[in-house]
Formats: C-alpha cells, structure tokens, sequence
C-alpha cells in the first residue's frame, strides 16, 4: 500500500478492530513530531483588529470568561498551531489556527459551514508535524470497507477517486489533519490528532461535539 498524496484504494474490507489497530495493520507506531525551537504560543484581544484588552497563552484556554473576556475578538499565532473551539470546554464548532493574524472572527469563521462569531476556548495541537503527516481513511465506521492512504494534502477526494462523499472512520498515523466537509476546504472542519484516541477515530461520534455526518471531500495536514 503506498503513502503517496493519492489515496490508495483497496477493494478488501479490513478486518481489524479495536485496540491494537496500528499493530495489527502492521503499522508503526505514530512518530512524534519534531521539536519546535519555541513553545506554542496565542495572543488573543477581546476585540477585532487587535484592540481591547490583550492575552498571552502557552496552554490551554479552556474558557475565556474565566480570564475576563467573554470572547476571541482577534489574535495573533505567535507559534504552534492551535484548535479554537465556539464554546468554552473545547466544544462545538471548531477553528484550525496556524501561525499568523486573524484580525476579526471572519478570518477564521468564514470558510465554515455557518459562520460563527464566538470562540470560547483554544488549546495548542501539540502533535502537529507537517512533514511527517500519516492518515488512513476507511469507507464504514470501525475501521471497515474500502480504505485508503494519505501523506499529503487532498482539496478533493472525490476528484483522487474516493467514490463516496462521506468518511467512516480515521486511523491517524502521525501528525494532525483537518477534515472539511466540501472541496475546497470548506464547511464543518474536524480535527483529528495522533495523539488523541489514540489516533483511532472509529466513528462520527469522535470527530467533535459538533460533527453530525460523516460527509469528509477534503482532507489537510495541520501546518505548525
């Protein structure tokens, strides 16, 4: 099975479940990303265009009224890259934020399935490596039906052949990607990390508060 940027099909369900998914597909264990030279790093203003009170974060934000803003109005990704979610907790609709301004909430908001003008809580996406980035994409839930590979970016799956519209399940290699729900990158955006479920995303269910269908037409490596 290749690793190029073409997803490779495969006309055999795969029969592998559960824990030990890597093992068992005969995959190796996810690599860690390399380190940066400088922590991640979020400057967030209460007010678009960089105005109002200001923040500095290294850490999760797990909710901005508990710092005395009641939203992101704007910020800056000084480093890292970084997940801002719409409500506080890491819940609802998601944002991708890598590194460079986002002087008003469109910014980061536009390209979404509805815009969203709130982002309630953030946190850094600690296994973002994008030059070692790993996916295995599957057409039904529980890692089965027909699957393919992906190591580089994809703005349309259906265009590289994935013949449905829609995404089972997720095994993520290494790395962290974003799934969005049109071609393009656009609508609903999912995170998907290495580092979390253990890179196994075995249903809908797991891919965010917010996710309500498996419709996934492009696919992006996370830049840090």
């Amino acid at each position: 099975m290749g690793t190029w940027g073409r997803p490779v099909m495969q006309p055999e369900p795969c029969e592998c479940l559960g824990m030990g998914l890597q093992h068992l597909l005969g995959v190796p264990a996810p690599m860690k990303p390399t380190d940066s030279l400088h922590p991640p790093q979020i400057v967030v203003w209460d007010e678009a265009f960089f105005q109002g009170k200001k923040h500095e974060f290294t850490a999760d934000c797990y909710s901005t009224p508990e710092h005395g803003f009641s939203t992101v109005g704007s910020c800056k990704i000084e480093s890292g890259a970084w997940a801002g979610f719409e409500h506080c907790g890491f819940q609802g609709q998601q944002f991708v934020l890598e590194r460079g301004e986002y002087p008003c909430w469109e910014a980061w908001s536009g390209s979404n399935a509805y815009h969203v003008e709130r982002m309630c809580s953030f946190r850094p996406i600690a296994c973002a490596d994008h030059g070692r980035s790993r996916l295995m994409l599957f057409e039904q839930e529980n890692f089965q039906g027909k699957r393919g590979e992906l190591s580089d970016d994809c703005p349309s799956l259906p265009a590289l052949g994935w013949g449905s519209s829609a995404v089972g399940s997720f095994l993520v290699r290494s790395g962290a990607w974003v799934c969005s729900q049109y071609p393009g990158y656009r609508g609903f955006q999912y995170l998907l990390e290495s580092d979390s479920h253990a890179g196994e995303y075995k249903h809908v269910r797991e891919w965010g508060s917010h996710a309500q269908t498996g419709q996934v037409q492009s696919i992006r490596r996370v830049q840090q």
